[in-house]
């Protein structure tokens, strides 16, 4: 009789074990997704360059495929590309924490860029990792975190938010080789969250604050650039979209874009402080 006992004792506890060790996983805070067209190496270089064991983290794929249904239309092929190599890291955050971006191997889309089209997307308190096993655009990555934010979350992001970001990234990383890729991505912020914030929908208004804002940043746009900012932002305007959420998103951007404004202006006092000097030199050999 005690023996039964003490075995329906042991049995429990397995039983609870198991179920807690189900239950922590299935809500694991922490989820991959690896491009399928790696190869064994290149998949093992990704899962080391993550710091995490394929038999400890949730592993889904994306394909060229998924990456084309959002970005067809609005990226060029060269940059879709046939195959798909970007894979990325997501470790959701505690409160308050915004979203932390990292890349490696990514040429064309920046941390910032990133950063910015996830807070459209409505991800949140994340770290997001980025990473090919050779130097890749980066257009199609944001494919594979969003998958795996919904994953790490289960929180469904909508088709429209997905499409929206996805262009977001394409048109700043187009601004960014025409003013600087900082400069874009601190444009596109103050824009999204004025008109977030005022609740604008009016094209002509969104026009003008789009000049209003580039010129507040010392950027000069062409008609076509403002009008495709106008067009991302009119499509944004349509999203339910948080003001503060954005802001405590992305709360670093701002700061980057103020410590190169900051340096420049240091090299210009110099520079100007050296030609003084030789202004004054010359004209005391002249005089």
């Amino acid at each position: 009789m005690k023996r039964s006992k003490i075995l329906r004792a042991v049995s429990l506890v397995l039983s609870l074990m198991f179920i807690f060790t189900s239950f922590a996983y299935a809500d694991s805070d922490k989820v991959v997704t690896l491009a399928k067209d790696l190869d064994s190496d290149q998949r093992e270089q990704i899962l080391e360059l993550f710091k995490v064991d394929e038999d400890n983290v949730k592993i889904i794929e994306v394909n060229n495929q998924e990456e084309r249904e959002y970005l067809e239309g609005v990226a060029s092929e060269a940059q879709l590309g046939k195959i798909t190599m970007s894979s990325a890291y997501v470790e959701i955050l505690g409160e308050g924490s915004g979203i932390d971006v990292e890349t490696y191997n990514i040429s064309w889309v920046t941390k910032e860029m990133y950063a910015n089209a996830l807070a459209t997307a409505g991800v949140k308190n994340a770290k997001v990792i980025a990473a090919a096993p050779f130097s890749v655009s980066g257009t199609g990555a944001l494919t594979g975190i969003l998958k795996a934010f919904e994953q790490a979350t289960g929180q469904e992001i909508s088709e429209e938010q997905k499409k929206v970001a996805n262009e977001e990234v394409v048109r700043v990383g187009e601004l960014g080789e025409e003013v600087g890729q900082d400069k874009a991505s601190e444009l596109i912020k103050e824009v999204k969250e004025k008109i977030v914030e005022k609740d604008i929908k009016d094209p002509e208004e969104i026009k003008k604050i789009i000049i209003e804002i580039s010129g507040n940043l010392d950027i000069t746009l062409n008609d076509e650039q403002i009008q495709k900012i106008g067009n991302l932002m009119e499509k944004i305007s349509k999203l339910e979209l948080d003001t503060d959420n954005i802001k405590n998103q992305l709360k670093d951007i701002g700061k980057k874009l103020d410590d190169t404004l900051k340096n420049n202006e240091e090299v210009k006092s110099i520079l100007q402080r050296i030609l003084d000097s030789i202004k004054s030199f010359f004209n005391s050999i002249f005089n």
